[in-house]
Parts: C-alpha cells; sequence; structure tokens
C-alpha cells in the first residue's frame, strides 16, 4: 500500500511536468512569421535565416520522438515528417521546412490537448484505505498502525469506520454498509461469526471484530494491487494517424525514390516528401477527435484521451455494473402495504414522521417518498433509534416503531403476503408497529434508471452487439433487473477479482467498455479497453480509474458518449482518407517535376483547410441520435413526471382495494374501494386527460408524429374503461345495499388489472417521454 501510493504521488508529479508540443508551436509559428515579415520588406536571406530556425525547432524533437517510436518497435508518420524536413534543409526549401514545421506541432499541440486530462492514479483507493486500527489488549483498547495487526487480534470498530482487516465478528452483530465492494446500496447485518470483508463501512453500532488476516492480505489491499495490475496491462492506444502511416510512409519513399532515380534531379524527392507530409494525419484526424472531446464534454461527458473516444467508436461489448449504473444507487419506496382498519397513506405518515432524523438510507427512502406525496407528517416524541433494528417514537399519542420486527411469533396473513412479495420483487421490508401491533410494511428496492432501457435500445442500433451485467448483487434482483432491460446476460455475486476475470474474458473476443461507480468496480474500468465512471455519485476511485466520466447522473450520457465517438472516429478517417488521397495525386505530379517543393507546400496547406473544415463537423450536433424537446414540451415532461410521484398512493390505493375484496369483502372491503375510485375520478383521470390534451401534442414533433405516442394513448382508453367498470360496480353495491357475491370477482380483476395498467403506463411514460428531458 505505501509502494502504490508512492508511485500515485510519481505519476502526480509526471503529469504537472510542462509539455513541450504548446512550446513547439509558438516557436514554429513565431519563425514562419517573421519569416514571412522578413520577405515582405526584401529581405530574402533574412526571411531563409526564420524559416530554416524554425525547421530546426522542429526536426529536433520529431527526430525523439521518432527514436522512441522506433524502440517500441513503431514508425509512425513522425519519420515522414523527419525526412521531409531534412530534405527541405539539405535542398534550401526552406519556406517549406517552415510551413511543415508548422504543420507538424500543431498535429502534436492537438493530440497532446486530447490526452492531457489522461490520468489513471490510484489516490482514491488509497484514500478510503484505513490508516491504523484500534486493537484490544488486557490494559484497554489501543490506536496501532495498520501493518502491526496480527491474524486473531481482536480489533474495534466504531459507527461510520471503515473495517481495517478481513475478521469475523466477535461480539455483537454488525450492521454494514458493503457498497463499497458490491455496489449494493442496501446495508447487511452479520451476526456474531460472520466474515466481513476490509473496505466495508460500519452503518451500526460498534462491534467487535477478530482479524483472520494481515493488512496486505485482506480484501482492500487486493482491489488496490488489481486495480494497479489492470492499469499496467492496458496496451498504450496506437494513433489512428500511425495505423494509417503503416503503407503511406513506405508508399511515400518509394514515389519519392523513384523520382530522383528516374530524374537524377533531389529537389524532385523534396517536393514528393514535403507533398507526402502526411497533414492529413497529423491534423485531421486529432482536430476531429478533440472536436469529438469537446462535443462531449458539453454534454457532462468527461474523456481523458483521443485513444478513449477512439476505443470507444470501436467497441462492440458492453458490461454494466447495476447499482448506481443500470439503477438509481439508492433504495426507493416500491409500495405500502397497510393491515385490515388503516390506509397505505396512514402507514407511510407513520413511518416518515418517525425517520425524520434518522440517517438511515431506507428511513431517507421513506421521508423522501411521503414528502412527495403532499403527506403532512407529524414532529415525533420520544424519538429513539437502535442500529440495526430502526427507529421508534410517539406520533400523535402512538408509539411507532419502523425497521425489523422479531419474526418468531405467529404472523397474519397479509404479513405474510408482504413477506413474499418482497421475496419475488427482491426489496427490503420496514415493517410499522403501532402501540405494539403490526400496522403495515413499506417495501424499498433500488429502482432500474428511467433512461437505462432508452440507453440499451440506442447502444445496440450504435453496434454494441453484446451487454452484459457484472455485479457483486445477488442473483435474483440482477436477473430481474436484467429481464427488465433485455440483457445477453448476467454474472452475479462477483467479487473485485471476478470482474476483473471477466472484463478480461470479453476483451479477448472484442473491443470492451466497462461502466461502473463503486470503489470495487475501479480495477475492472482500468482493465477494460475503456472504463466508465457514473461519476455524478459514483466513488471517486470509480473516476480516477475510469477513462471516461460521466458528470451527470443520467446513464444516457453513454449512449450519448458513443454515438459522438462513432461520428468523431468516422470523420477522422473521412479527412484523413480524403486527405491522403489528395496528396498521392499530388505526389504525382511532384514525381515528374510539375510541383517544385515551396508550391506544394502551399498546396499541401490547401489540403490541410479542406480536411481541418471536414473534421469540425465532429462539433456538429447530431439530430438523429436524440429528440430534442421545445422548451414548452421540456416544462410539461417535468410538470407530468412529478405528478407521477404525487400520484403513487393512488396506485397503492387500487391496489389495497383490491386485496381488500380478496380477504373478507365486508363494509370495509366496499368503503377501500369507494376512495380508491375518489382518488381515481379526482386526480388520476384529470392527470391521464391532460397528458392526451397538453403532453402528447407538444411531444409529437420531436418523435416523428402522433403515432409515436398511439400505444399510450390506448392506454389510457384502457385505464377509462377499468374505471367506468369499477364505478358501474359501486352504484349496483349502493342499490342494492352492498357488494353482491357474484360482483366480487370481477370487481376483483378490474382493480387488480387496473393496478397493472398503470403501473405499467407510468413506466412506459418514464421510460419513453420523461427520460428525454435533462
Amino acid at each position: 500500500m505505501k509502494d502504490s501510493a508512492g508511485r500515485a504521488r510519481r505519476l502526480s508529479g509526471a503529469l504537472a511536468l510542462p509539455r513541450l508540443e504548446p512550446v513547439l508551436l509558438v516557436l514554429t509559428s513565431a519563425a514562419l512569421t517573421c519569416g514571412g515579415v522578413a520577405w515582405l520588406a526584401g529581405d530574402g536571406g533574412l526571411a531563409d535565416l526564420f524559416w530554416a530556425v524554425g525547421t530546426l525547432f522542429a526536426i529536433v524533437p520529431a527526430i525523439g520522438w521518432v527514436v522512441a517510436a522506433l524502440r517500441r518497435g513503431q514508425a509512425g508518420v513522425d519519420l515522414i515528417a523527419v525526412l521531409a524536413l531534412g530534405g527541405t534543409l539539405a535542398v534550401g526549401e526552406y519556406l517549406a521546412g517552415a510551413l511543415i514545421a508548422l504543420m507538424l506541432a500543431t498535429g502534436r499541440t492537438l493530440e497532446s490537448a486530447a490526452q492531457r486530462r489522461a490520468s489513471h492514479d490510484l489516490r482514491a483507493l488509497l484514500e478510503h484505505a484505513p490508516r491504523s486500527a484500534r486493537r484490544r489488549t488486557d490494559a484497554g483498547v489501543e490506536t496501532v498502525p495498520l501493518d502491526r495487526v496480527a491474524v486473531g487480534d481482536l480489533l474495534v470498530v466504531g459507527t461510520g469506520e471503515v473495517v481495517p482487516v478481513d475478521g469475523r465478528v466477535e461480539s455483537a452483530e454488525a450492521v454494514l454498509d458493503e457498497s463499497v465492494l458490491t455496489g449494493e446500496s442496501l446495508q447487511v447485518v452479520r451476526p456474531p461469526g460472520e466474515p466481513v470483508r476490509s473496505g466495508v463501512v460500519n452503518a451500526g453500532g460498534a462491534f467487535e471484530l477478530r482479524a483472520t488476516a494481515t493488512e496486505e492480505e485482506s480484501t482492500y489491499a487486493g482491489i488496490v494491487r488489481l486495480a494497479q495490475q489492470a492499469g499496467a496491462e492496458s496496451a498504450p492506444v496506437v494513433r489512428l494517424a500511425d495505423r494509417y502511416a503503416a503503407w503511406f510512409l513506405p508508399l511515400s519513399l518509394l514515389v519519392a525514390g523513384a523520382a530522383w532515380l528516374v530524374s537524377g534531379d533531389p529537389v524532385r524527392a523534396v517536393a514528393v516528401l514535403v507533398v507526402a507530409t502526411p497533414c492529413p494525419l497529423l491534423l485531421a484526424a486529432p482536430v476531429a477527435i478533440v472536436s469529438g472531446l469537446s462535443r462531449a464534454s458539453r454534454l457532462g461527458v468527461v474523456i481523458r484521451d483521443g485513444g478513449a473516444l477512439e476505443n470507444l467508436g470501436r467497441a462492440r461489448t458492453l458490461l454494466l455494473d447495476k447499482t448506481g449504473t443500470l439503477t438509481g444507487g439508492r433504495p426507493r419506496v416500491l409500495d405500502v402495504t397497510a393491515a385490515p382498519g388503516t390506509t397505505p397513506g396512514e402507514v407511510l405518515r407513520l413511518a416518515a414522521s418517525v425517520d425524520q432524523y434518522s440517517p438511515h438510507v431506507l428511513a431517507r427512502a421513506i421521508v423522501d417518498t411521503a414528502r412527495e406525496r403532499g403527506l403532512a407528517l407529524s414532529v415525533p416524541a420520544e424519538a429513539t433509534e437502535e442500529p440495526g433494528w430502526g427507529a421508534t417514537g410517539t406520533v400523535d399519542g402512538r408509539r411507532v416503531s419502523v425497521g425489523r420486527v422479531d419474526t418468531a411469533g405467529a404472523r397474519p396473513g397479509w404479513a405474510r403476503a408482504v413477506d413474499n412479495r418482497a421475496l419475488l420483487d427482491g426489496a427490503a421490508v420496514a415493517w410499522v408497529t403501532v402501540d405494539g401491533e403490526p400496522a403495515g410494511a413499506v417495501l424499498l428496492r433500488d429502482p432500474v434508471r428511467h433512461d437505462a432501457p432508452r440507453t440499451l435500445r440506442h447502444l445496440r442500433a450504435a453496434g454494441i452487439g453484446k451487454l452484459l451485467m457484472l455485479t457483486g448483487d445477488r442473483e435474483a434482483p440482477a436477473r430481474e433487473v436484467a429481464a427488465v432491460l433485455g440483457l445477453d446476460g448476467v454474472r452475479a455475486e462477483l467479487t473485485p477479482a471476478g470482474k476483473v476475470a471477466a472484463v478480461r474474458e470479453e476483451r479477448e473476443r472484442a473491443v470492451t467498455v466497462m461502466v461502473g461507480d463503486g470503489v470495487n468496480d475501479a480495477p475492472a474500468l482500468a482493465a477494460a479497453d475503456v472504463g466508465v465512471a457514473m461519476g455524478a455519485h459514483g466513488s471517486t476511485a470509480s473516476s480516477e480509474a475510469a477513462d471516461i466520466v460521466l458528470t451527470t447522473d443520467r446513464v444516457d450520457r453513454l449512449g450519448d458518449a458513443v454515438t459522438i465517438a462513432q461520428r468523431a472516429r468516422r470523420i477522422a478517417v473521412q479527412s484523413a482518407v480524403g486527405g491522403m488521397v489528395m496528396s498521392l495525386v499530388a505526389m504525382a505530379a511532384a514525381a515528374v517535376g510539375l510541383l517544385p517543393p515551396a508550391a506544394g507546400a502551399l498546396l499541401q496547406e490547401g489540403i490541410d483547410v479542406a480536411v481541418i473544415l471536414n473534421a469540425l463537423r465532429a462539433l456538429r450536433v447530431d439530430r438523429s441520435a436524440r429528440p430534442t424537446l421545445t422548451p414548452t414540451a421540456e416544462a410539461l415532461v417535468h410538470r407530468f413526471a412529478a405528478e407521477h410521484d404525487d400520484l403513487r398512493d393512488v396506485l397503492d390505493s387500487v391496489r389495497a382495494a383490491a386485496d381488500r375484496l380478496s380477504g373478507s369483502p365486508g363494509p370495509t372491503a366496499l368503503a377501500a374501494v369507494e376512495e380508491a375510485h375518489r382518488l381515481l375520478t379526482e386526480r388520476l383521470l384529470p392527470h391521464e386527460h391532460a397528458e392526451e390534451d397538453q403532453l402528447y401534442p407538444a411531444l409529437a414533433s420531436a418523435l416523428g408524429g402522433p403515432e409515436a405516442t398511439g400505444t399510450m394513448s390506448r392506454a389510457h382508453t384502457e385505464i377509462d374503461r377499468l374505471s367506468r367498470r369499477v364505478a358501474t360496480h359501486l352504484r349496483l353495491a349502493h342499490t342494492g345495499g352492498g357488494l353482491a357475491p357474484e360482483q366480487l370477482d370481477d370487481l376483483r380483476a378490474c382493480l387488480y388489472g387496473l393496478n397493472t395498467v398503470l403501473r405499467l403506463h407510468f413506466a412506459q411514460e418514464e421510460e419513453n417521454y420523461f427520460s428525454l428531458a435533462p
């Protein structure tokens, strides 16, 4: 770990050194300009001197670049530039040399600008790692350096502290936040005797840990080593220009040599090398790549260098973490279930009232949902919280508890149904008791991001052939998310080492992108051809290990980045190939004596201008990639998205009414149906009608016409139909003095069907429409 810190500091220092390319650009520009001024003043000798000096300024570092490349077994575009520069000095074509020098400096500076942010240091990983541990001895508790902890030592881990080494829980159960290793946002309870890995955070009360490994042998140290090894394995990206130079270089030398041999005039050979100077390669490719980097940065996508952009444009396999990448990264209320005699809204209000002052991640989700639904929260009295169990307080004169419950006794049928649903949905349960009696339950789950389905469809359309999930989460919730999103495969319960192995396996088949947000993802991000970090709420470690960072909390920016990368690379190739074709024509003219070196250099400048203008097209917005909303449509999207949050209690009420009918279909069940129908009539149906009349017409132009919203309009029709059917059942019940037995099956089917249609309809709107607005 100390060696790692030293290497990180040395790397940071190296990145802080001044760069040569901007200085070279200034010197060559000044030499060319001063020579031009002297030539206009009639002093040709002084002009040649300035231009020769500018040529020398460029040839010295260019020789160094060529030598370094040859040592790596590469021969790129810089070799042609060196030959052309040397040739102009040899035959006295100093203006041509100065022009080539400026082109070389410009290309190098542009490429340097594209790579300036390159950094794969591990400082964030190291900052998270603890430096000491509290060890219990006969004399008390002492703080010792982490490297002095031995196997068998008894350690004390306080609230909020990072577990220093691998071990086993020795005293009371431990409540842990393991997201740093697994990515799973829900906290985990480890009873005495269970193993605990280093790097996780104690989210409960203090507990004792029996060390089972030293610092170097523990899990977190292994993550750091994995990230270092994976980063070291990443081969340097060969420049696009160098790939084309592999055949352009020998061809240029062959034509130049043939021109000299046939004519006996060395100036012709120099003229050929001047027009063969691969300025379209030196300039066009970097300009297109830098333009792509600039375009991406405007959308909140920071790409560290041009090589990452090139690789992203060639990617065919995408590996994604689950928590925080495909899901929001924090739990949200999935549903609220109420015991007979109370309502879901009241259960949520009581739970949120008690949880207002709790820092627990589930408590924050409950409070946020209650406030989104406009519930009036009470101030709890005598509020307490027991780590690992939950919060308790007095709300409106009643003693309310929220959290875990003792499951040893008999449980009512509705509670067993909650347990079953939590298992099926992969949800956590916060039980609510009032005066010691179960009153309801709040189910919470980390939901799929609204923009994830659209993003994955976009990526498939862009040519990504394989989409896989790599996650440390449990198999069941991982497979459910994968099924919803249509992924090609899932690998669950992976350790950081397992993720690295999966990335290496996929890299053998295709250019591979890994997307993640946690510290546990950092080694896999470094191992991939392109690592993408969700930087808005993700860990600093993943951002530091990644090639690309999404600074906004939107995964659809990944689809934008792929589109931009593919377009920039395509334009770079077009510009380079087009420029080389023109250069080949000019080489033929120079070889037969039609172009002297200076005129050839000026012609090459014209070619450069053409290819650079073409390369700058990468700055333009690709309108086909994402529908563009008008300000009015965007405002409507935000309005109706907020209304969706407010209407969740209506959906809960419809389901609760259906559940009541499944129990005892008496007056209580009828009252529940009446309340659900009132909420439908007063709140939900006006919302659906407003969408039909206002939102859908506003979206039509961006989505290609009214047919794009036809499916959603059909759902509105079905919602109206089912609501009218429920109203008819209520009229029959009032006429007959209560619900008749022959009504129950159809009414229950209507309510369950209405709940299903509404949830599907909400999800479709959020995915297809609401995800379009930033």
